[in-house]
């Protein structure tokens, strides 16, 4: 096949180079004698760079023809990455003034996972001159990715390609072997952020982007930090730092490349042009978990729309253009592109799942209009993600509500009754954690849920004291409250897993903030909490005995 710009070459110049994919190179050999001529020499005569495009049984794919710098490949995404990483494919191409292997040349060997690079110098009267070659090398400590070798002519270059090749991916394995189980079919991600903030903001932000990997069942092989004066609007961070990353991402193995900043459909298009690793994004992150953990009919609907509102503005990021030429009369029907037909289906499955979600609240709104007319107070549990809100709701009204170590592991609501002595209860319903950067679509689709909280007598603020920065998850916390005008309600704050702090460090930080220590872990930690509960709602009466063994809804 025949790449390039053949503007200004005579047809007899066109001939040969579509007689060059007729040639085959043995498998042991990286280029004949006889290929390596005939390329310098039309290098020469047409004073362009030539290429081409070799597999490893020696066929010629594609023929590249260049100005007098360089070569542009074209996509190879359709040979796929083997085990090792590596392509398959090696690009041999002429060098006019004899220059070494460029530094375009090292990247695109890196990121297109290229077999070999080859640079061959077009000497004198058209005859080739000195080999320039590199090759990818395994991960290893020194972070070195790229090995480059040379040889004084094509007929000094001995180099068994089969059995250095068949070496190379070996070394290749065993290198990711050693950092993870090739047998493990979970996706493998590096983790990227870069901004403007404190790095120890940057790194902090980062930690929880591992926990939510963990949640998604991804293998983090790596962490990159960048802190930037201003923000690159097409790759968020420097084109040739994002250029490194993916250098050593595909040198570990990696599948997925993570950024815990939001990106816009533009900068993952720009992103995604470099590279055939899965790119997202933190937001993206969330709906996944979201997704995976929506198990009533409200929260697999609420993920749905939370993922189409997603999905649209990526879609309109493309063709704009044919969307102004398919509108109005005569611009539907069969002539509709499949981006159209893609933007209408999603419109249309949007419209249906809001108003299944609005017939889901009303029935929401009718219960809890029953609950308030029986006059029993209404307890709502609100807090960061992986709090322990589920294990404290599970401890006080001795449950079963799913719990498990991860964050958004409960994404449904769930509504218990506590008892109290002297035919007194009140109704504790648990809510999906909240977390900083919590994606406004996702907001918006639970606001259906944490409607729930609009008719709380009381928010139970549960913190995880343990955690290195539980501050500012109360303050976000507090900041989703007033985005959802609930700043304004009666709470209680709950500092849990105080068994994981000194006690004295516990008991000032509860004086400090006005809190109640808990372990959920304890029940008999839970006096002070249940005697303010007692005293809030019903401060003129006083109770011999403790709560009693509750009832389920």
């Amino acid at each position: 096949m025949l790449d390039g710009n053949l503007t200004g070459l005579k047809p007899s110049q066109i001939k040969a180079l579509e007689r060059i994919d007729r040639r085959r190179i043995p498998p042991d050999q990286v280029v004949t004698g006889d290929l390596a001529r005939f390329l310098t020499e039309l290098s020469r005569d047409i004073r362009r760079q030539l290429g081409i495009i070799v597999d490893r049984q020696g066929l010629i794919l594609h023929v590249l023809v260049g100005d007098d710098r360089e070569i542009l490949i074209p996509d190879l995404s359709r040979f796929g990455l083997g085990r090792s990483r590596l392509r398959g494919l090696r690009c041999i191409h002429t060098h006019l003034k004899g220059e070494a292997l460029s530094h375009d040349d090292l990247t695109d060997l890196a990121l297109l996972r290229l077999d070999l690079m080859v640079a061959i110098a077009v000497g004198e009267e058209g005859l080739p001159g000195r080999v320039d070659y590199a090759h990818l090398l395994p991960d290893n400590p020194e972070g070195k990715t790229v090995e480059v070798l040379s040889a004084s002519s094509v007929y000094d270059l001995h180099l068994d390609f089969s059995q250095f090749i068949d070496s190379l991916e070996s070394e290749m394995e065993r290198r990711m072997g050693e950092t993870f189980d090739l047998s493990d079919t979970r996706e493998k991600a590096i983790l990227i952020s870069a901004g403007c903030e404190a790095r120890v903001e940057l790194e902090d932000s980062l930690n929880e982007l591992a926990e939510l990997a963990r949640t998604a069942d991804v293998v983090v092989l790596d962490r990159v930090v960048q802190r930037t004066q201003k923000v690159n609007p097409r790759f968020l961070m420097g084109e040739g730092k994002i250029r490194e990353v993916i250098i050593r991402a595909l040198q570990q193995g990696a599948t997925l490349l993570i950024f815990d900043q939001d990106l816009s459909p533009g900068q993952v298009r720009s992103i995604s042009e470099m590279t055939e690793m899965k790119v997202i994004d933190r937001t993206q992150l969330i709906l996944d978990i979201f997704a995976r953990r929506a198990h009533t009919l409200d929260g697999k609907v609420q993920v749905e729309v939370a993922q189409l509102k997603y999905l649209m503005p990526r879609l309109l990021g493309k063709g704009t253009v044919m969307s102004r030429l398919m509108g109005g009369i005569g611009g539907r029907g069969p002539g509709e592109t499949k981006l159209e037909i893609d933007r209408r289906r999603i419109r249309e499955r949007l419209s249906r799942l809001e108003k299944q979600l609005e017939s889901l609240s009303r029935g929401r709104r009718q219960r809890r209009q029953r609950r308030i007319r029986a006059d029993v107070p209404i307890i709502s549990i609100v807090g960061y993600t992986n709090a322990g809100k589920s294990t404290l709701l599970n401890a006080l009204t001795q449950s079963t509500v799913f719990t498990e170590d991860l964050l958004f592991a409960t994404l449904d609501t769930s509504t218990r009754r506590l008892r109290f002595p002297q035919e007194r209860e009140v109704i504790i319903t648990d809510t999906v954690g909240f977390i900083r950067k919590l994606p406004k679509s996702l907001l918006g689709a639970f606001k259906a849920t944490l409607e729930e909280l609009e008719d709380a007598d009381l928010l139970l603020h549960v913190v995880d004291i343990s955690a290195p920065r539980f501050e500012e998850h109360i303050a976000a916390v507090e900041r989703i409250l007033q985005d959802l005008d609930l700043g304004d309600l009666p709470r209680l704050l709950v500092f849990n897993k105080i068994d994981r702090v000194p006690a004295g460090e516990a008991a000032a930080l509860c004086r400090r903030f006005e809190a109640i220590g808990v372990s959920a872990l304890d029940r008999s930690t839970f006096e002070s909490l249940l005697e303010e509960l007692q005293r809030r709602f019903w401060p003129q009466e006083s109770f011999d005995d403790g709560p009693e063994k509750d009832s389920l809804l």
